[in-house]
């Protein structure tokens, strides 16, 4: 996430207006990048998802670390994970315990894990999302969840290439992916998770998807 990471925390470090801040493909499509909300604290709709986290719980590309930090405040043991030095820096600022690393890499206490979270678009780590869902079910203890946040009906799965772009500065291009809810029965069935449930709130989508 180092490349989305690097995008927010500039963006924000130069007062740059959230509409300004987006990933490009080299195909046309453009996502949006929400840097007003991966600074702020989790919405309603992410409280409600924290909700279901149990600990301890690993926050995978975790950003600034707000996520890790209501988990925390809710008495959770949250650990963030994120390969960027600066996203790094900000969530330790925040109290958030975080290591520096790609999620690939060989992390602590892996299969013993009781949440995984991928949100804020997180499920395009990496532009495999086969790949990053078996990862993810590799961290997690037999029963445990992956809370994840994805795209709307009518998108299935979308592997890119694309570079953040925002006045003054752009990436370099690197892979990312798009999920949506047609692609999730897909995506668990490859990692031995299973679709617990999927739900919508205030115009955005979240699952549970719980490791067999």
């Amino acid at each position: 996430m180092s490349a989305v990471a690097w995008t927010v925390a500039h963006a924000s470090a130069v007062g740059l207006p959230e509409r300004e801040t987006v990933l490009r493909s080299r195909c046309g499509k453009v996502i949006s990048l929400s840097s007003a909300r991966w600074w702020a604290e989790p919405a309603e709709e992410e409280a409600s998802v924290l909700g279901l986290a149990i600990g301890p719980a690993l926050d995978l590309g975790c950003g600034p670390g707000r996520h890790c930090a209501a988990l925390s405040r809710r008495g959770i043991r949250a650990v963030g994970v994120d390969s960027s030095s600066a996203a790094v820096a900000a969530a330790r600022a925040r109290g958030a315990e975080v290591v520096q690393r790609s999620v690939f890499d060989p992390l602590p206490d892996e299969g013993r894990w009781a949440s995984a979270l991928l949100l804020d678009g997180n499920v395009g780590i990496g532009g495999d999302p086969h790949a990053l869902f078996r990862r993810a079910r590799s961290l997690l203890r037999l029963g445990g969840r992956l809370l994840v946040e994805v795209d709307g009906p009518g998108v299935a799965i979308q592997r890119l290439h694309v570079r953040a772009e925002l006045p003054g500065g752009a990436t370099e291009w690197f892979p990312w992916a798009c999920v949506g809810v047609d692609g999730l029965g897909e995506l668990a069935d490859g990692a031995d998770l299973l679709l617990e449930s999927l739900w919508t709130e205030a115009g955005r989508w979240f699952a549970r998807l719980d490791a067999r």
